[in-house]
């Protein structure tokens, strides 16, 4: 037994690294694969110096993320669609983070939340996102989108974003108390580029828009010598890897970030592998071997002095549809990137960041999930609740929390509707009416028990009580416990108690808690209900006989009426007095005769030697003939 656990744990351990037949998809998708990450990369160089500079820690962090994360990601990801790097919901998180412990946390926290994707992968948490309903999923979406377009105003106006305190609250301050008319230019260059990436995605979906309008808005800010914050000085090469500093205190401080990136990570990632399986006809994704690849990438960009990294939806969707199959169209993207680096970091030094608030102001709107949006809220009053609620929660609160608590609510309103699915019914597979059919419904859990068992105990006493459980899906130990208890209830009530239908994958959980010591044998559990009806039928057939059996004999054997044993009583009492009384009258005269010969012998004793006795002594029959 051991070692079968031992062989499946080295071979889920394997399974989490690179595989033979990666190199095989290389071979036959190389050529597709080439212009995919090519046009891949060209969307991507925008949005990482977008998403770097928003989180705080500059457009480098974001190249450099794009760059390492994403070859390191494709060769131990999930999935061979998969582009890695810097996302806008990342940002959500990094952006309160470095304002609170500045920069310098930021690659101490990308290698924290690596080794917590590790330990996922390792215990096979991939399956966490099938856990996740939809609208919680759906408002944790357009929480982020929302954040993300909250977080660009300061960019957008051109003033400096306040450290601390609610996205929501601070994006609605700044653009109150910016300095107008200032900040009108900054603004008019972010909504310029937003209206050429729209005007240049209607030429085609495959246009690089972003990269396009980035490039003309930042040729006619120079070209007008226009003064607006730009990205500033890129480095023109790779940093060395080497692992980050870090003091005791900082650690303990960054651990609950550690979690919500990791947490993040991994969500986003499996929900972009997700949807890229879904996206090409036998597309698949091992979500263990993803977290795994994800905490890779992480450690990678936290070691490089990159930020964190994850799946990225919108970059994936791109290089599927570019024709990316394999994993080499992902590391083509990173050597594009990478080649810009070494060779353009000037000129992307020259690029206003108010530019590129404006492809994030594009990014967060095409975030928003209309047509899901329109689809939660025409499903049900409680999944357009949760979907709300989880909204509300990302914008005030913490994303995590979000999560959370939309989780709980989601599963709160999920048993509940379990709860009223389920219930006893009566059936009728038997006119007899001294048997009761009951059929319980639904699940037979914490938050049904009671009812079920309050139903089927009230119910009129009859001889014979089939319980059937074949539709009983859901069985946790409260609703074990129930169902023991209403079978003793019904046995103590003088019922017969059988049983149909008893899942197998119940049947432990049920024995333990005693339920076939209350049924009093196995012969009273049945798979068929015509079986357990035939038996209920032999036991009133067997009542029946017995019944008739006692009938007869009574009849046979009548009991005295009262009269007769009156009348027998106070003759046993006459005889017996009479009895008495003649005992009472032999013993008198047995008595006298006793004492009167006793008074003889004592007269006898006292005469003197010699003397004859006198015929009267002779009295009571006595001579002396000497």
């Amino acid at each position: 037994m051991r070692e079968t656990v031992d062989v499946k744990a080295f071979s889920h351990l394997a399974s989490l690294l690179p595989q033979k037949n990666d190199l095989d998809e290389v071979k036959r998708h190389w050529k597709g694969d080439i212009l995919a990450g090519i046009t891949t990369g060209i969307v991507a160089l925008p949005l990482a110096l977008a998403f770097g500079a928003a989180s705080g820690v500059g457009a480098a962090a974001g190249l450099i993320t794009a760059i390492v994360a994403g070859i390191v990601g494709a060769i131990f990801g999930g999935s061979r669609f998969q582009i890695s790097g810097p996302t806008g919901a990342m940002v959500v998180i990094l952006a309160p983070l470095v304002a609170e412990h500045g920069m310098i946390a930021v690659p101490t926290l990308s290698i924290m939340a690596a080794f917590l994707l590790f330990g996922g992968a390792i215990l096979g948490l991939g399956r966490i996102i099938a856990l996740i309903p939809w609208p919680v999923i759906e408002g944790f979406t357009l929480g982020i989108a929302l954040i993300l377009f909250l977080q660009q105003v300061p960019n957008a106006l051109g003033v400096e974003a306040e450290t601390g305190g609610n996205t929501l609250v601070t994006g609605v301050r700044t653009m109150i108390e910016a300095p107008y008319p200032e900040a009108l230019i900054p603004l008019a260059v972010a909504l310029g580029t937003v209206a050429l990436i729209i005007l240049f995605d209607k030429i085609h979906p495959s246009f690089p828009g972003s990269l396009v309008a980035l490039a003309v808005v930042t040729v006619v800010v120079i070209a007008t010598n226009t003064t607006v914050p730009l990205i500033g000085e890129i480095p023109d090469s790779l940093p060395a890897p080497v692992l980050p500093a870090v003091s005791p205190d900082l650690f303990v401080a960054l651990v609950p970030g550690a979690i919500s990136v990791a947490f993040l990570a991994g969500i986003e990632s499996l929900l972009s592998a997700r949807v890229a399986s879904g996206m090409v006809e036998g597309g698949s994704y091992h979500p263990d071997r993803e977290l795994f690849g994800q905490g890779a990438a992480n450690f990678a960009a936290g070691i490089f002095g990159g930020m964190p990294a994850t799946g990225a939806i919108v970059r994936t969707a791109v290089n599927i549809r570019s024709g990316g199959r394999s994993r080499l169209s992902p590391v083509v993207h990173s050597i594009l990137l990478l080649i810009v680096v070494y060779s353009l970091s000037d000129v992307v030094g020259q690029i206003p960041m108010a530019s590129l608030a404006g492809i994030l102001f594009v990014t967060s709107m095409r975030m928003i999930p209309v047509q899901a949006i329109k689809q939660i809220m025409r499903s049900t009053r409680s999944d357009a609740t949760v979907f709300v609620l989880t909204v509300i929660i990302t914008l005030v609160f913490d994303l995590i929390w979000a999560i959370m608590i939309g989780m709980l609510v989601a599963g709160t309103v999920m048993l509940r509707h379990f709860a009223n699915q389920s219930g006893v019914q009566r059936e009728y597979p038997t006119q007899n009416n001294r048997i009761r059919v009951l059929r319980i419904d639904g699940s037979m859990f914490f938050g049904v028990a009671d009812r079920i068992e309050e139903e089927i105990t009230r119910l009129d006493t009859v001889r014979v009580v089939i319980i059937r459980l074949s539709r009983v899906g859901i069985m946790d130990a409260t609703g074990a416990k129930a169902l023991t208890d209403i079978v003793t209830a019904l046995r103590r009530a003088d019922n017969n108690v059988l049983l149909v239908g008893l899942r197998t994958t119940h049947e432990a959980l049920t024995d333990r808690l005693g339920l076939g010591i209350a049924m009093g044998g196995t012969d009273r559990f049945f798979n068929s209900m015509d079986d357990a009806v035939e038996a209920a039928e032999r036991i009133i057939a067997e009542e029946i006989a017995e019944e008739e059996a006692a009938r007869a004999y009574a009849l046979a054997n009548p009991a005295p009426s009262k009269a007769a044993v009156t009348t027998g009583w106070d003759r046993f009492r006459e005889d017996s007095a009479e009895s008495l009384e003649r005992l009472r009258e032999t013993s008198a005269e047995s008595l006298d005769r006793l004492r009167a010969r006793m008074g003889q012998l004592r007269r006898v004793s006292n005469k003197p030697k010699g003397t004859a006795p006198r015929e009267s002594d002779d009295a009571g029959g006595l001579t002396d003939k000497s």
